[in-house]
């Protein structure tokens, strides 16, 4: 046919265009698949966050009665509350008992944590005098739970024997491993509290491994709080 000509395509590029093409066809679905945002699930979410509560940050001295201390450039001493006491009882008000420019021992009582009128008593874990409250816990105690090594620290002291009063403490590698046998110490507790208060519920207050579920510590009574006031924070 005048003006028309064949082209075999085999014997051309063409066929090479059509298959990079088809590739790409295929490619693209997958490459945005694999792009696309990460969903994670909730129960994944909560074994990251219960993970954490394992974990202490470096420069972190833990007492045995779930305090710790850091100590600052200014010579300073900030006192926070572990993580692990604060996810038993979640949310709950701080009330300083000491006001800046008074003098305290280790031991003694330095704030409360109450919680739809139940509390628990939190003693210094160095001497010396309060320099300074957290203004930040007043507006918003949350902080306390969410960033309970940072914003959410409750006081600075000047120590008077700091040496000497963290002596005993733990840090670094070694407390993680307290925070993993203290978690132990707490299922077992827990275990035996909720048997003794809420028997009918008690399987919601410790998950498989230990973890707290829920705020254990919030849904039980006065009475269990101050056993775990005297096992746990004296």
């Amino acid at each position: 046919m005048d003006g028309f000509s064949y082209i075999n395509l085999f014997d051309t590029k063409g066929i090479e265009y059509i298959i990079i093409i088809a590739f790409l066809i295929l490619i693209i679905p997958f490459w945005r698949m694999l792009n696309r945002p990460l969903r994670v699930n909730s129960g994944m979410k909560k074994a990251v966050l219960q993970g954490s509560l394992l974990k202490a940050p470096q420069g972190i001295f833990l007492s045995n009665n779930h305090t710790w201390a850091h100590m600052l450039r200014s010579g300073d001493a900030r006192i926070g509350i572990n993580n692990l006491l604060i996810n038993l009882t979640g949310d709950v008000n701080i009330k300083m008992v000491r006001d800046p420019g008074t003098r305290i021992r280790k031991g003694e009582v330095i704030t409360e944590l109450e919680r739809g009128g139940k509390r628990l008593a939190v003693v210094s874990p160095v001497s010396g005098e309060i320099t300074g409250s957290n203004p930040d816990l007043e507006s918003d105690p949350s902080l306390l739970r969410e960033d309970p090594y940072g914003g959410g620290w409750i006081c600075s002291i000047r120590p008077t024997d700091w040496l000497g009063d963290i002596s005993g403490f733990h840090f670094a590698a070694e407390a993680n491993t307290w925070l993993k046998n203290e978690m132990e110490r707490i299922r077992d507790f827990m275990a035996v509290a909720a048997h003794k208060y809420t028997p009918v519920t008690q399987a919601v207050y410790m998950q498989d491994g230990g973890e707290p579920a829920g705020f254990p510590l919030a849904a039980m009574p006065e009475e269990a709080w101050q056993e775990f006031q005297n096992e746990f924070l004296k």
